[in-house]
């Protein structure tokens, strides 16, 4: 029970390290305002997968490029802003749940007013 505890705060910790140290980036390969969705550090605290999502329209193959760009950068701010006795290395994954959501949302509002 403790070591789960532990790790949902070492998760938090550093969802808002990310999210506050991506703010920071200049790469304009990176779209502006991401939003961490969520963060799942391994077991051994060695990876960090780092889940993001972006709204509007982007190249998905260059913002790859860019987080891996800016991933050595990542990870020694989160070393700087979350203690820990390792930094995991940073893992992003492009996650589109939030623009699905928009869009189911968006779908389900033309059929309510489609129907009156």
């Amino acid at each position: 029970m403790g070591s789960n505890f532990k790790q949902n705060r070492v998760n938090e910790e550093i969802k808002r390290s990310v999210a506050s140290i991506l703010s920071e980036v200049k790469d304009p390969r990176i779209p502006p305002m991401p939003t961490v969705v969520s963060v799942d550090v391994s077991g051994d605290l060695k990876y960090a997968k780092i889940y993001l999502s972006f709204l509007g329209n982007y190249d998905e193959a260059e913002v790859r490029k860019g987080l891996k760009a800016c991933a050595g950068y990542v990870r020694r701010r989160i070393g700087e802003t979350v203690r820990m006795r390792n930094t995991p290395e940073p893992i992003f994954i492009l996650d589109r749940s939030l623009e699905q959501g928009i869009r189911i949302n968006e779908i389900l509002k033309n059929l309510e007013n489609g129907n009156d």
